[in-house]
């Protein structure tokens, strides 16, 4: 009972202690789609994924919009998983060592209504390098990913397997998020590993992309500040109509 209160005490002390620090800096963003923003809504469910080492990015702009974070099943991830729901994500315990199985059925029943978020590198890594669990969630569900890259201007990183990031000060810190990918049902092996391959250099392509743009500062055509703004919820039908024509016209040229 003790080691729970604790656990649960300093997981409420750590998410309002991330809030306090990731408030302090300069946000932007670019979505090559803008309809994929998890802030309008769960019409169409996705499964959004970003790296393990930029988990503070999103935990801190995107609470309250229906989205679930797949966690570890080790102890550490038990304070991780209190942060979490207090930022305003929704968590599943499992991963592709221990509960995968488990975890796998919840996904699939969860993101019936809401997102998914995965680090597709964690819990262990190697960094940067995606494991299979997000294209079989994929295959299975229908689900559309929605890959993400996140890059920080002064970052100072831990002595950890995926060298997790953390924005000093004042940091410029850019999100850049890609159109939609959809991946085929009824893969075989070698499919699988083709997609995963495919999902994993966007990723990339993307986290560089907005590695960068933070590194070099400045604006570019199309994108927006950002701030957190707990518990909003929007439809679909607040898209602007210029949104809706980048969307479209990115759509077109895929």
């Amino acid at each position: 009972m003790a080691n729970k209160f604790s656990t649960g005490l300093f997981g409420l002390l750590s998410a309002q202690a991330i809030r306090a620090w990731m408030s302090t800096h300069d946000y932007r963003a670019f979505f090559y789609d803008p309809t994929t923003d998890p802030r309008l809504g769960t019409d169409e469910p996705r499964i959004y994924l970003f790296w393990h080492e930029y988990i503070l990015v999103p935990l801190y702009l995107r609470g309250h919009c229906d989205l679930v974070m797949l966690l570890s099943k080790h102890r550490d991830a038990e304070i991780l998983s209190r942060v979490a729901h207090h930022m305003g994500f929704g968590c599943i315990r499992g991963s592709s060592n221990k509960g995968a199985t488990a975890a796998l059925l919840k996904m699939q029943s969860r993101g019936k209504n809401s997102h998914i978020t995965i680090t597709p590198d964690g819990p262990r890594g190697p960094r940067r390098q995606m494991a299979q669990g997000a294209i079989f969630l994929a295959t299975k569900t229908g689900m559309p990913i929605v890959p993400m890259g996140f890059g920080m201007s002064y970052p100072k990183r831990a002595k950890s397997w995926d060298q997790f990031a953390m924005p000093l000060p004042f940091s410029r810190v850019r999100c850049v998020i890609g159109p939609k990918i959809h991946v085929p049902s009824n893969l075989s092996r070698d499919g699988m590993e083709a997609e995963r391959l495919r999902v994993e250099k966007v990723m990339n392509d993307l986290t560089l992309e907005a590695e960068l743009w933070a590194e070099q500062g400045g604006t570019r055509e199309g994108d927006r500040a950002e701030k957190r703004k707990a518990r909003i919820r929007q439809t679909t039908a607040q898209i602007s109509k210029p949104q809706i024509a980048i969307a479209e016209e990115t759509r077109r040229s895929a």
